[in-house]
């Protein structure tokens, strides 16, 4: 990979098991949790009797081992050091395959260290690996933890977590895990440091270096998520199954785990290439574990499958419509299952008593706790606040989930399970789509919004959405009239949104201005036509004049942008090469951007950093969040199974 990763993932399972490197060399800085606080790793490389860092900076004293590379694919981080005749490679893997339940949620990620003589000279090497009990806690030294040391056979585990054991004590977003337990497992010896006072406590694996040998890492949370008020496990420990059994099972199948995850990234690599050229596949490549890790699989009391987001550093919120809606293209491709189990949670509630509005709801709660939406909730009465809802946007979102998953699938059975509230949806949109009254969309940081242009497109979408189910189902007069309903309002919107030189606006009421319209990309991927070609093909050409270094701007509010809409809006063309011209300044913004965290979705164009602020000595605002998925959008598009043929 030629791309600079802002941040390196180095352990990716869940929104709580995530560790990352926010530097250049693993040395320059000890690792974090993708919130920026510590999660600390560190590692220590002996040659001949002489230490050497190879991973974080605990001990500074210690001089680094020369770091030679790094690399990322879909799952795998890969450095490589060199100094004293050794190279050493170290290969962190989280084998997080959409494609395979047990092994997406087995909470076990590798290490694989391996060594190479280049001076043709006999050498003693070891490594130690430490981590800090900031691994299951929420806050550095928050609560008291305890340790044991574990046979696991061939193998020496170091057992690690908080005294308290309290489970799914809270909800939240700057949080990390306070309960289950951590692993560190060797086929060395593992032992651990009590740390007095200030010092932390760290569970170390210590093992004299052959051709490789390896690690594991491992999280039981015990229990995964509060899903309406039932405590839910998530797929691997369904049916009881221990985790030490896993870590066992973890070794063991490494080789064959490992030739699957490249398999899988190389194909990815390959087919994204081929779709949107070489930058584009790099951004792919970096952006899969992050999307993917940000979810929760867990399985509710019928045995459905739930695929729970959290709003990583936006506000926390559990399962929510416009954070699924632009992840999908991924899911879509590799695992449609996965997207009604993005939407389930969402159903329930709003067949709950909870729910009192004729639109669809906004979340289903707060990670890890989902007890009914929280996004607007006014904590003194209880109520939730009209004017914080999204009643055009998340309608049209569940409309288009619900038609990309019919056609992923190439069955309606999950539509129809919820057609009566699809229906009710539609005739929200019918009635309120085509100029929606003042209220938010998915980029609420942006502020309330009449009239808004784009928010018509993802009405007349939803429309579609509900006529292409009606056809699937083989209702060919119900279908004729929904898709005409959306082509009116389509025709509708190009008369009264153009700003007369080819562009079209951000709210009707707002000559000369300019926004993405990314929500009319799905008009492209299912073959409808609803919008006239000329009307995309001009749209689009009027972006050229307000890109910037990095991007073009979200809208002509601010210089800021979203790489998810970004991607969408470059695939509405289908000229090659414009494409990737489009998309460049993305990789340019991830490979130069000052902001070291995990991928971004909302930065300056003008100078590459992330929009953000600070809460305390934290640097907040999106990041490691699921919408990366999006980027996958260009590569749905090349695979074709989003075309809906009448």
């Amino acid at each position: 990979m030629k791309l600079r990763a802002p941040a390196y993932p180095l352990i990716t399972v869940d929104p709580f098991f995530s560790v990352w490197s926010q530097a250049d060399r693993l040395t320059d800085e000890n690792t974090v949790h993708w919130t920026s606080r510590p999660n600390t790793i560190s590692g220590i490389v002996t040659i001949d009797g002489k230490d050497y860092r190879v991973i974080g900076k605990v001990d500074d004293s210690i001089p680094v081992m020369k770091q030679i590379s790094a690399d990322c694919n879909a799952f795998s981080t890969t450095y490589v050091f060199e100094e004293a005749g050794v190279r050493v490679k170290l290969i962190f893997t989280s084998p997080i395959l959409l494609t395979d339940y047990y092994l997406l949620t087995r909470p076990v990620s590798y290490l694989e260290v391996r060594k190479e003589i280049v001076d043709h000279k006999k050498h003693d090497v070891k490594i130690k690996v430490s981590v800090a009990e900031q691994i299951c806690t929420n806050l550095t030294k928050s609560e008291p933890v305890e340790c044991e040391i574990l046979d696991l056979g061939k193998l020496s585990s170091a057992k690690m977590g908080t005294v308290a054991q309290s489970i799914i004590p809270c909800d939240g977003d700057d949080h990390r895990i306070s309960w289950g337990y951590f692993y560190l497992t060797t086929e060395g010896k593992a032992s651990y440091t009590v740390g007095e006072g200030e010092a932390l406590t760290y569970v170390n694996a210590e093992v004299e270096l052959k051709n490789s040998t390896l690690l594991t890492f491992a999280y039981d949370d015990i229990e995964s998520l509060e899903y309406f008020g039932a405590r839910l496990k998530t797929y691997w420990n369904r049916n009881g199954a221990l985790i030490t059994d896993e870590i066992v099972k973890a070794h063991s199948d490494y080789k064959t785990t490992l030739k699957r995850c490249n398999e899988f990234a190389d194909r990815m690599f390959i087919d994204s290439v081929r779709a949107g050229g070489e930058k584009y596949a790099e951004i792919l490549e970096l952006a899969y574990r992050q999307a993917v890790a940000a979810h929760k699989l867990a399985i509710d009391e019928d045995g459905e499958i739930l695929w729970v987001s959290k709003e990583c550093f936006s506000n926390g919120c559990a399962a929510t419509v416009d954070v699924s809606y632009p992840s999908i293209p991924l899911f879509l491709l590799y695992n449609p299952e996965l997207v009604k189990g993005m939407m389930r949670p969402i159903y329930k509630f709003a067949r709950s008593d909870g729910w009192k509005y004729d639109f669809a709801p906004h979340d289903a709660g707060r990670y890890p706790i989902l007890n009914g939406q929280v996004y607007g909730l006014n904590r003194e009465t209880g109520e939730l606040m009209f004017h914080k809802q999204m009643p055009v946007e998340e309608c049209g979102n569940m409309l288009v989930m619900e038609a990309t998953v019919a056609l992923a699938t190439k069955s309606t059975a999950f539509a129809n399970e919820h057609m009566d509230i699809l229906e009710d949806w539609v005739k929200y949109l019918l009635q309120n789509g085509r100029d929606p009254e003042n209220q938010l969309c998915t980029d609420d940081f942006a502020g309330h919004l009449a009239h808004n242009c784009n928010l018509s497109l993802k009405a007349i979408m939803g429309i579609a959405g509900l006529g292409i189910l009606y056809g699937m189902n083989g209702k060919k007069r119900e279908e004729r009239k929904y898709l005409k309903l959306a082509k009116d309002m389509a025709l509708d919107w190009a008369e009264r949104a153009q700003n007369g030189d080819g562009s079209f606006r951000l709210a009707y009421d707002k000559p000369a201005s300019f926004s993405m319209k990314y929500n009319i990309v799905w008009d492209k991927l299912f073959g409808t036509d609803l919008m006239p070609k000329t009307v995309l093909e001009s749209e689009f050409a009027s972006y050229a004049k307000h890109i910037n270094a990095y991007g073009l701007p979200l809208d002509s509010r601010s210089d800021y942008t979203k790489s998810d809409w970004l991607v969408w809006t470059a695939t509405l063309t289908s000229d090659r090469d414009a494409f990737e011209s489009f998309v460049a300044p993305l990789w340019e913004f991830f490979h130069h951007s000052p902001s070291r965290v995990p991928m971004t979705d909302w930065y300056f164009t003008t100078t590459g950093e992330h929009r953000h602020y600070m809460v305390g000595e934290i640097d907040k605002s999106f990041r490691n969040r699921t919408v990366q998925g999006g980027l996958f959008i260009k590569l749905l598009e090349y695979k074709g199974i989003m075309k809906y043929e009448r």
